[in-house]
């Protein structure tokens, strides 16, 4: 059984199938049809809702509300959180506020999109201390509008966001915060129907020991990537175990040294920190697909699905991150850069997972430079990701670790490249043998995001502006001092 609060409703379900998700479910089994499927892969935006749960920053004395694409969530990911979709917000004969903000400034036509934007809004609503345009544009990059244009969507925000009134959902807080706490109390959890199951583990040991006796089983994180066997493929997946519940997965710890991710931290809270640590880290997550995706999607998760052109993994290859992996009671630690073996293959054992990821912090003379070619600015995929972390010492490069996705079957460090590069000021000549050292490293494919020959080019062109910024007095303050 999992237990949510549909808006302030106790729902209680026993038998739904694990690979239903909350869109199909708001539709097909409530018959809430404000939510809309547009493309079902978490891409426009229609089906977004809103989830609350206790804000671990305040010690769960407040909500913390958050947006994510109910077309990729399964419904085990409700346990324990408070559903708010586009019926809830209004009541008889008042609008809410961010709905009566996108009907004064005209931000809806044909209106299949506004439910979403509606949602996405509310949830910038709810987040944000004041109007900030860079902001509310951010919070609706995962919203897709095909006729109003997004100037009058823009207007709703800042209306939205300044003329801000108490609502229902502030007035039942601490009602809701003591219903969420109920349901935390409670035991086990889960979701069976037919021969499909899903487990809820709420401790590490817990987790570690199920699916080392059931390595069949597919980890459940955040999902964006997984629901869309489901949604996209029509696969069934008969073993699910949703990491959900297990806390352990979301510490984020500092060191003097180190920060340790927990494998489970979303990548929306990774951002923050990475972005304190390393400032272009920050800004390329700024851009990993949107704000939905990121409030789902887990570093873990990123780096366990393998994918050679995910976003994080060129970064922490550069940054030399470890992974600290566990089966069972077992637990070894492994570098990043050995851990991708073949397409879409790891180092993973049967019953092996990712408990967290450790990145290196920075250390003086250290200068990290992060690029995302891709072909919209926001919510796209990489044609190319490069991370350049060099080591400089009076201006001469003492260390380099280069690495690249999209240009290999794995994410993958370009060795050549920083051989020719260490000892070098990084003088023309010294950056155009690097270039050809990447030449000859790599041989990227051709397929429908780039040409193998264009990929080849933009690496090292990427090569080039990075000592081109490295050599301006205006970037310099992003070399670390001590």
């Amino acid at each position: 059984m999992i237990q949510f609060l549909l808006n302030r409703e106790l729902r209680c379900e026993t038998a739904l199938d694990p690979n239903l998700t909350v869109l199909e479910y708001l539709r097909r089994h409530l018959g809430r049809s404000g939510t809309k499927e547009g493309c079902a892969s978490g891409d426009c935006g229609a089906c977004t809702v809103v989830v609350a749960e206790p804000d671990p920053a305040a010690n769960g004395a407040r909500l913390r509300y958050r947006s994510l694409n109910s077309c990729l969530t399964f419904m085990s990911a409700l346990h324990g959180k408070q559903l708010i979709t586009v019926e809830d917000l209004g009541q008889p004969g008042h609008l809410h506020g961010v709905q009566q903000a996108m009907a004064d400034c005209h931000g809806s036509q044909c209106g299949f999109c506004t439910p979403g934007f509606v949602m996405s809004l509310f949830a910038l609503q709810k987040g944000c201390a004041a109007y900030d345009r860079a902001q509310a544009v951010d919070a609706l990059t995962g919203n897709l509008c095909r006729c109003t244009g997004y100037r009058p969507i823009i207007a709703a925000a800042e209306q939205a966001c300044t003329q801000r009134q108490a609502d229902s959902f502030e007035r039942h807080e601490a009602e809701t915060l003591a219903a969420l706490q109920v349901i935390a109390s409670q035991g086990d959890a889960g979701l069976e129907r037919s021969e499909r199951r899903c487990l809820l583990p709420q401790t590490l040991d817990e987790l570690a020991e199920i699916y080392r006796a059931q390595p069949q089983a597919r980890l459940l994180a955040g999902g964006t990537d997984l629901a869309l066997e489901v949604t996209q493929q029509h696969h069934e997946l008969p073993l699910l175990i949703d990491l959900g519940r297990v806390a352990e997965l979301k510490c984020i710890e500092f060191s003097d040294t180190h920060v340790e991710i927990g494998a489970g931290v979303a990548l929306s809270d990774c951002q923050a920190v990475l972005a304190d640590e390393y400032p272009d880290f920050g800004a390329l997550l700024a851009r990993f697909a949107s704000w939905q995706i990121r409030n789902r999607a887990t570093l873990g998760g990123n780096l366990g699905n393998a994918s050679p052109i995910g976003d994080t993994p060129p970064l922490l290859i550069a940054l030399g991150a470890e992974l600290l992996l566990r089966c069972g009671a077992q637990r070894r630690t492994l570098a990043l850069e050995e851990f991708f073996r073949d397409y879409r293959v790891t180092a993973l054992a049967p019953g092996e997972l990712i408990e967290s990821i450790r990145v290196p912090r920075p250390v003086a003379g250290q200068a990290l430079r992060a690029y995302k070619v891709s072909k919209r600015l926001d919510d796209d995929i990489s044609a190319v990701c490069a991370a350049f972390n060099l080591h400089l010492r009076d201006g001469v490069v003492s260390e380099a670790r280069i690495a690249f996705g999209g240009m290999a079957e794995i994410p993958k460090r370009a060795r050549a490249c920083e051989q020719a590069l260490i000892g070098t000021r990084g003088e023309e000549t010294a950056i155009e043998h690097a270039c050809q050292a990447l030449a000859g490293e790599f041989s990227p494919l051709d397929d429908l995001r780039a040409s193998a020959a264009y990929r080849l080019w933009v690496a090292q062109n990427l090569l080039r502006r990075c000592f081109i910024e490295l050599q301006q007095p205006s970037v310099a303050t992003r070399v670390y001092s001590a």
